[in-house]
């Protein structure tokens, strides 16, 4: 085996041969040694203090230290916390010690696998990183503000390692195979089709295993001469792959998927007790129950008993079929086997054959899901991207003051039936489902819910967009302490809001089973799932603003159970359009509804005069409906919405006359004369001229909100805001910034109820 790994120069393994020599060979960990970084900077320099590299197995801690000590002008110390103890720190010790008293010169020390020291250990290398004696670098696989000596790691500084891309992963194979000096550069390397892509897969963001593997994988693959070559004396008949290591320079090397799947995968073996007849006869009683036929797993249960099968086994593979087969549909079947065997373990044959029967017959006849297999789904989703865990949900209890870990975490238990929409799926997983509820048993009364509270927290989730993804894992202020929370706890309030309007639209529109229902703006799916719903035996389409948003809401119709015509129909509508100008996007020409939430909030209209946005609104909208056909509009007319006056009515700093100022100033930025504010009659007159005939009501409307720093510039910009140059000249200067005062400290104690009225349209074609 020793000759297995000797491809380059030495015996060495081809991940010990391929650790990167200079900054700019470390691959994947761009956001701590890029161009620019402090780390960068600092080894360049060779002026570091303290460190410790934390992060997954394979991601470059071990190969930064290398760097390191082929940087520094320093002397470069080595321990493995696995193999060395205190006598070997104290060594170290004294020799940099000497170096320093005698020389002048600075001693690195670095540490692999810092946090398997134990507290003594570490304890002994204390004083000499404070004194400077050593300037430590530690590397740990575990989070070190929970595993490393908190002394230890308030003199150093952390630098977190990602797991490595597959880009990454793929970049790193690609060095090794073109290295002619380390690698296997000098020989032609060929991978059937998926081999390699399978290794950077399975890998897991592990550089090491990749290398690991891909180092198998060549070394126990068949190479021949190329047939420009002209082999060698006594060389192998060059038609057949030869095992022979290594081979010559210019050899041809196939790499099949089958060697890039033995490299790296561990193989299950088959128990085999009885042969076929054993798992014949176990497979024939599994599908009997799975099937729901009690008499055929009474048969073949019987036959195995006869057989002399063992009944912890039988036992075994029932459990194993209640949660897999009749799963979530009876939840109560696992405990009806499990207590079954519990019976026969005290009871023993030949009573024991009751429990046995009772736990065949309850599975067989009981209703089946095997929405359990859902997890399997999960897994496939973490071999392909292993996300980091989102920062709110992480575990707060340990480094919260250092990280903000569980920053903005929204208790549910605080809320009306103990539930908060909010993200719990990685950023880079928003939308995705794995759990399916069936219409059987259990599962068929707690589907409704499942699926409500999902489509709620899409309407959250989606409708955020880019905004909800994470930044650097480092990147936590604890300036922005407190406002994260009361953002996350008025973001949560918003469910109830939502429930509110999509019942309000619903209500007013009453579709029928095979009503035809068109829905722009759909990015967020709160209206889609409601129609599917009411409107099963019609149509349900919707509009979105890009092929990303289409293709979350498709993923999205997949929990619906629903087949393909059923599903709703989605189109990419660009640009500032609200409605398409033609009827070509859908399989119907024409609708009975069209329903539209809020459309002036998502930009509709915003870089036009309302009126004229209004009256293609009209057009177009009487142009898709079909005869009797309905647009149910919910819209907020700037005129009815929240005042900074009435915000302001508490606070002490404001007088009555300054108040009523600012009241006088507020009806006249949104009255008639703003063109670029707009009144419920102008959107009832608009729709009216496109022969519309329309029916208006209002809704009251508040919700926590916080006010953010971004929202107070914005209002108060002078030249880009209409509504702070217009104060600023109606109201003069001290006014002004006495306002703008006056709401940043009231916006600093959390969340303010945001009152408005939104206006409720119902529009018929007549």
């Amino acid at each position: 085996m020793a000759e297995l790994f000797a491809a380059g120069s030495s015996g060495a393994p081809l991940a010990d041969r391929m650790r990167p020599r200079t900054l700019d060979e470390v691959i994947g960990q761009d956001h701590i040694v890029g161009p620019g970084r402090l780390l960068r900077r600092a080894i360049q320099a060779d002026r570091l203090s303290s460190l410790i590299f934390y992060g997954p197995p394979g991601t470059g801690k071990t190969s930064l230290a290398r760097v390191i000590a082929n940087t520094t002008r320093s002397n470069f110390e080595s321990l493995n916390a696995v193999l060395s103890g205190i006598k070997d720190i104290r060594e170290a010790i004294d020799r940099s010690d000497e170096r320093q008293r005698l020389y002048g010169r600075r001693t690195i020390l670095f540490v692999d696998e810092v946090h398997r020291w134990n507290k003594a250990q570490q304890d002994a290398l204390l004083p000499w990183v404070e004194n400077g004696t050593v300037i430590l670098v530690g590397a740990t696989t575990e989070n070190p503000f929970f595993e490393v000596n908190k002394a230890l790691v308030s003199r150093s500084r952390i630098f977190q390692l990602k797991a490595l891309t597959q880009e990454a992963l793929l970049k790193t194979a690609q060095c090794a195979l073109s290295d002619t000096e380390r690698g296997y550069g000098k020989w032609k390397l060929r991978f059937e089709e998926g081999a390699l892509e399978h290794l950077v897969e399975v890998s897991g963001g592990d550089a090491r295993s990749l290398l690991y593997a891909l180092d198998l994988a060549v070394v126990t693959s068949g190479w021949s001469l190329s047939p420009d070559k002209v082999p060698p004396k006594n060389a192998p008949n060059t038609a057949e792959a030869d095992f022979s290591w290594p081979p010559p320079p210019g050899a041809e090397i196939l790499v099949s998927l089958e060697a890039a799947e033995e490299s790296i995968q561990k193989r299950a073996v088959l128990y085999d007790r009885d042969g076929d007849y054993h798992f014949d006869t176990i497979s024939a009683f599994i599908k009997s129950v799975r099937g729901s036929d009690p008499d055929a797993a009474l048969y073949w249960l019987a036959k195995m008993v006869r057989a002399g099968e063992d009944p912890s086994f039988i036992f075994r593979r029932m459990i194993i079929l209640a949660m897999e087969d009749v799963g979530l549909a009876d939840p109560a079947a696992i405990g009806v086997v499990l207590s079954c065997a519990d019976a026969f373990e005290r009871i023993g044959f030949p009573e024991g054959n009751f429990p046995l029967s009772q736990a065949a017959l309850y599975l067989a006849t009981a209703p089946k899901s095997n929405t359990t297999l859902a997890f399997f789904d999960a897994v496939k989703e973490v071999e392909k991207e292993d996300a980091e865990v989102p920062n709110h949900l992480r575990d707060a209890s340990r480094d919260a003051e250092s990280f903000g870990h569980g920053e903005g975490y929204v208790y549910p238990h605080a809320y009306r039936d103990h539930w908060a929409a909010q993200q719990y799926l990685p950023a880079a997983l928003r939308g995705r489902t794995f759990y399916i509820p069936s219409f059987i048993g259990y599962e068929g009364k707690i589907r409704e819910s499942v699926l409500k509270k999902r489509e709620l927290q899409a309407a959250m989730v989606l409708g955020a967009g880019d905004e909800a993804s994470g930044g650097e894992v480092l990147s936590w202020s604890a300036a922005s302490k407190g406002r994260e929370g009361w953002f996350k706890r008025a973001e949560s309030g918003r469910s109830r809001l939502l429930l509110s309007d999509r019942d309000a639209i619903f209500t007013a529109a009453a579709p029928g089973r095979q009503s035809r229902v068109l829905i722009p703006l759909a990015n967020d799916g709160l209206l889609v799932w409601e129609s599917l719903r009411r409107s099963p035996e019609g149509l349900t389409a919707a509009l979105v603003d890009s092929e990303n948003a289409k293709e979350a809401l498709f993923r999205f119709a997949q929990t619906s159970g629903l087949d393909e015509t059923e599903k709703p129909e989605i189109a990419v509508l660009g640009g500032a359009e609200l409605l398409p100008k033609d009827r070509s996007l859908f399989s119907a020409p024409e609708f009975d509804f069209l329903l539209l939430r809020e459309p002036y909030r998502k930009g509709f209209g915003k870089n036009t005069v309302p009126r004229e946005a209004f009256a293609a609104l009209g057009h177009k909208a009487a142009n898709l409906l079909a005869q009797g056909g309905v647009l149910v509009l919910l819209a907020s007319p700037p005129s009815l919405g929240e005042r900074i006056s009435r915000l302001l009515e508490t606070a002490p700093a404001f007088s009555e006359t300054a108040l009523e100022r600012l009241k006088q100033a507020e009806s006249a930025f949104f009255g008639k004369d703003n063109t670029r504010t707009w009144e419920q009659n102008d959107l009832i007159a608009e729709l009216e001229k496109a022969g519309l005939v329309v029916e208006a009501d209002f809704l009251d409307q508040k919700e926590e909100r916080l006010i953010s720093e971004k929202d107070l510039a914005a209002w108060f910009d002078t030249e880009k805001s209409s509504w702070g140059s217009f104060m600023l000249q109606n109201l003069g200067s001290e006014p002004f910034h006495l306002i703008k005062e006056t709401l940043e400290a009231l916006t600093q104690q959390g969340p303010l109820i945001w009152q408005w009225k939104s206006l409720l349209v119902r529009a018929l074609r007549a």
